[in-house]
C-alpha cells in the first residue's frame, strides 16, 4: 500500500492571484508532492490548497509554502471575513493511506520545531498533535485572531506557543497539527440577513447544542448569508443530515436554502452516501460505483512509477539515485522492525529505545527519498553546464568553472547518501539487537539494502571526484570513503553475531 498524506493548509491571501501562485509554486517545486485543489475566497481573503504525496515530500512541501507565505503576506495589512492568526493560518496532516495517525503527529511536531527555529514563526499545535488539551480545538487557538495574539503572546502563558518566539512577526503564528479528513462545507441563504445565519450556525454547531463534529459560522459573503462549516467526521455526521439540519432551521425564519459550496475536496464516499441517502438506495454496494472499480484495477496493474523511471533510456534516474532509493527501503525495514516490537510486552523494556529508532529510521527515510530526486538533479546540471557556450575565452572560463562546481555537487550528493546509508546499516544493527526477535531477518535485510547503497554511492563519488580538479576536496571525499566504508564493515560484523546468536543464522 502506498504511504500517502493529504496536507490542506490555509493562507490568508485570496485577493493577490500572484502570491498564491507562488506559494503553489513552492509545494510543487518538491518531487513527489501532488498539488490537487486551490481554492480562494475573495470575501474570506483566504486560499485553501490541498496536496498528498509520501509523508516526507508532503512534509517538505508544507515547509516550504509557510517560508514562502512569510515573505508574501503582511498580516498587519490583511483583512477578510474568516478568522485568522497567521499568513499561513493551519496545516493540518490528513492519513490516506500506508500512515497512521501517530505519523502524522510525528510530522505536525517536527514541523512545527523546524518552522519555529528556521523561520522565527511562533506555532501552535492543535487536534491530534496538541499539547495542551485546551489547544485540541482550533477555534480556541485562534481567539481574538492576530491583533490579540500579537497583543498577548509576550505576557501571557496561556499564549506561549509550542515552537518558536514569543513574539509574532508581520507573518503572524501558524497552528499546524493532524486531523481526521475534514469537509469545508458552506450553504448559503435565501437571504442578505446575517443574524438568520449565525442563527442557524449557533444552532448546528455542537460546540453550541447541535450536531456532532461540526463548527459553524454565520457569515456574509457575496451579498448573501452563509453557514460556513468544517464537517469533522462524515462518517459519523453525514453531509446529508447536516444539509437537512440546516433546512428545517431555514424554515422557520421565512429563508431557504439557495446554494451550497465545497471549499477543496470531499471524499467520494462522503457524496457517494449523500446520493444513497437522498435516493433511498438501500441495497447499495459501494462496489457498484464504475470509477471504484477502475481504480482497483488499474492500482492492481501499474508497476512503481521509479522503476519504470529507472529502466527508461534517459540517463536520470540513474546509480546515484538507485542508491539513495536502496538505502531509503532499508530505512524503511528498520522502520518496521520498530513498529512490530513496539508496543508488545515482552519488548517492553525497549520500547523507549525502539521509539527512538523509529524516529531516526523515518527522519533517514525522508532524507534518503529527497536524494533520489536531488542525484538525479545534480546530474542535471552537470550535463547543463557542458552544454554553456564556449565562443570566447570569458565564455570557457566560466563554463569550465561551472563544470567543476556542478561536478563537486555531483560528488557530494551520492557521498551523503553513502553517509547515511552507514547511518542506516548502524540503525538497523541496533534494531536486529533489540528488537522482536520474529523480524531480526527485516531488520539485516535493511542492512544489506544499506550496504548496497553504499557500494552504489561511492562508485558515483568515485566516478565524479575523477574530474575535479580541487586536489583538496577529492582527498577529503576519497578519506570519508574510506572511513565510510570500514565503519560498514565492523556493523556487518556485529549483525553477523547477532543473527547467530537470536535467529540461529551463520553469515
Amino acid at each position: 500500500m502506498a504511504r500517502l498524506v493529504e496536507c490542506v493548509p490555509n493562507f490568508s491571501e485570496a485577493r493577490r492571484p500572484e502570491v498564491v501562485d507562488a506559494i503553489a509554486a513552492a509545494i510543487t517545486s518538491v518531487p513527489g508532492a501532488h498539488l490537487l485543489d486551490r481554492s480562494s475566497d475573495l470575501d474570506h481573503n483566504r486560499t485553501v490548497l490541498t496536496f498528498a504525496g509520501p509523508p516526507e515530500a508532503v512534509e517538505e512541501a508544507a515547509f516550504r509554502a509557510i517560508q514562502k507565505a512569510a515573505e508574501l503576506i503582511d498580516l498587519n495589512r490583511h483583512t477578510g471575513e474568516h478568522p485568522r492568526i497567521g499568513a499561513t493560518d493551519v496545516v493540518p496532516f490528513v492519513p490516506l493511506s500506508g500512515v497512521t495517525m501517530d505519523d502524522c503527529v510525528a510530522m505536525a511536531r517536527r514541523l512545527g520545531r523546524r518552522v519555529g527555529e528556521e523561520l522565527g514563526i511562533p506555532v501552535y499545535l492543535y487536534e491530534y498533535a496538541a499539547t495542551r488539551p485546551e489547544r485540541k480545538n482550533l477555534e480556541n487557538i485562534r481567539r481574538g485572531e492576530y491583533e490579540a495574539l500579537k497583543e498577548e503572546i509576550g505576557s501571557n502563558p496561556d499564549r506561549e506557543p509550542d515552537f518558536g518566539p514569543r513574539r509574532v512577526g508581520p507573518a503572524g503564528a501558524t497552528v499546524i497539527g493532524a486531523r481526521d479528513f475534514l469537509i469545508a462545507f458552506n450553504v448559503y441563504l435565501t437571504t442578505d440577513d446575517v443574524r438568520i445565519a449565525k442563527k442557524i450556525a449557533r444552532a448546528v454547531r455542537h460546540s453550541s447544542g447541535g450536531l456532532r463534529y461540526v463548527k459553524a459560522l454565520g457569515l456574509h459573503v457575496e451579498g448573501r448569508a452563509q453557514v460556513s462549516m468544517n464537517l469533522t467526521n462524515y462518517r459519523k455526521t453525514p453531509v446529508a443530515r447536516v444539509v437537512e439540519f440546516i433546512r428545517r432551521e431555514a424554515a422557520r425564519y421565512g429563508v431557504a436554502i439557495h446554494h451550497s459550496e465545497l471549499v477543496g475536496l470531499i471524499p467520494q464516499e462522503a457524496l457517494v452516501d449523500a446520493a444513497v441517502w437522498y435516493m433511498q438506495l438501500d441495497q447499495f454496494e459501494k462496489d457498484q460505483v464504475l470509477e471504484t472499480r477502475l481504480h482497483v484495477a488499474q492500482a492492481e496493474a501499474s508497476p512503481p512509477d521509479f522503476l519504470e523511471d529507472l529502466a527508461s533510456a534517459s540517463p536520470t534516474p540513474g546509480g546515484g539515485s538507485a542508491a539513495a532509493y536502496a538505502a531509503a527501503m532499508g530505512a524503511a525495514l528498520v522502520a518496521m522492525m520498530a513498529r512490530l516490537t513496539l508496543g508488545k510486552k515482552k519488548y517492553a523494556d525497549v520500547e523507549e529505545e525502539m521509539q527512538a529508532i523509529l524516529a531516526q529510521a523515518e527522519l533517514l527515510r525522508a532524507d534518503l527519498t529527497r536524494a533520489v530526486e536531488e542525484d538525479a538533479a545534480a546530474f542535471e546540471a552537470v550535463m547543463a553546464a557542458f552544454k554553456l557556450p564556449k565562443g570566447t575565452d570569458e565564455e570557457k572560463k566560466a563554463r569550465a568553472q561551472a563544470i567543476q562546481e556542478a561536478t563537486l555537487r555531483a560528488a557530494r550528493v551520492p557521498l551523503e547518501t553513502a553517509r547515511r546509508a552507514v547511518e542506516v546499516m548502524a540503525l538497523a544493527e541496533r534494531a536486529a539487537s533489540l528488537g522482536n526477535v520474529n523480524a531480526v531477518t527485516d531488520a539485516a535485510s535493511g542492512a544489506a539494502m544499506a550496504r548496497a547503497a553504499l557500494t552504489a554511492a561511492s562508485y558515483n563519488v568515485r566516478v565524479n571526484l575523477s574530474a575535479l580538479k580541487d586536489e583538496a576536496a577529492v582527498a577529503e571525499m576519497r578519506a570519508a570513503l574510506t572511513d565510510l566504508e570500514a565503519r560498514a564493515a565492523e556493523i556487518e560484523s556485529k549483525l553477523r553475531g547477532v543473527l547467530a546468536a537470536r535467529a540461529g543464522i551463520e553469515a
